[in-house]
């Protein structure tokens, strides 16, 4: 069941989970997409007719399953197969010691205006942090973050690299309804809520850029290990290209 650096566990009846004992890195991001991206090569073949969807997290993949689905006749079980190739990946690939993004990453950048009703909570959040607006937006905006995962809701971005005099708690009580394109910081992470749904981060901007979009050729607007750059913009400017998303104006931007 166990192989260096990693451990192959039941999620329920339809579900593998290969788990990795490191932290939270870019190193491991881009492990996890390697092999994913590995398994989607390998599934078209014969070899996993049973796998159903590869589901890729900070510290883990998921692999979705049929187990009415019997495995080739010449072919180990399932999980003794994501063993093999998973040991077999994480030895043989020197990735795991100096990963570098694909050629296919990118960069992509959202427009957030930090401003009045657009900011419910940054007048509160400044107050945790003990720093200014002005401050706080330009700690926000200044990174280029890391995409790690995607998931929660359809679209909703989970990214490495808050500046760390911006962590705050999350609130005691969530608000029941966000407005879609809210940006938030919760505990060491922030990110934007891609719909209108409830919420525990505290919301400290908002985007007029739709993060997922299912009639689109490309749904989502970015994917892991590719890179997100806030860049703050005025009321009048979100709204201007609010109009311009809706006429499918806007798109992704050169690397920062």
């Amino acid at each position: 069941m166990h192989a260096p650096g990693f451990v192959i566990q039941s999620n329920g009846d339809t579900a593998w989970d290969i788990c990795f004992d490191d932290e939270v890195s870019k190193a491991l991001s881009t492990l996890i997409i390697g092999i994913e991206t590995h398994l989607e090569h390998e599934m078209g073949g014969a070899e996993w007719p049973e796998v159903i969807e590869l589901i890729p997290a900070y510290c883990c993949l998921t692999v979705r399953y049929n187990p009415l689905q019997s495995p080739p006749e010449d072919q180990q079980p399932l999980k003794e197969r994501l063993e093999r190739l998973v040991g077999e990946f994480v030895h043989a690939n020197d990735k795991v010691r100096a990963p570098t993004p694909p050629s296919s990453a990118t960069t992509v950048e959202i427009p957030v205006c930090y401003e009045g009703d657009y900011a419910p909570d940054m007048n509160e959040l400044c107050e945790t942090v003990g720093l200014t607006r002005d401050e706080v937006i330009r700690r926000h905006s200044a990174p280029c973050y890391l995409v790690h995962m995607l998931g929660f809701t359809p679209g909703f971005l989970y990214l490495g690299g808050l500046d760390p005099r911006l962590t705050c708690p999350r609130k005691p009580k969530p608000t029941l309804k966000l407005a879609a394109g809210s940006v938030g910081i919760g505990g060491n992470q922030t990110g934007v809520y891609p719909q209108e749904t409830p919420g525990g981060w505290q919301i400290i901007g908002r985007t007029p850029i739709q993060l997922f979009d299912p009639a689109r050729d490309a749904p989502f607007i970015a994917r892991p290990l590719d890179r997100i750059q806030f860049v703050p913009i005025s009321p009048a400017e979100f709204e201007a290209l609010a109009m311009a998303q809706e006429k499918g104006l806007i798109g992704k931007t050169p690397p920062c």
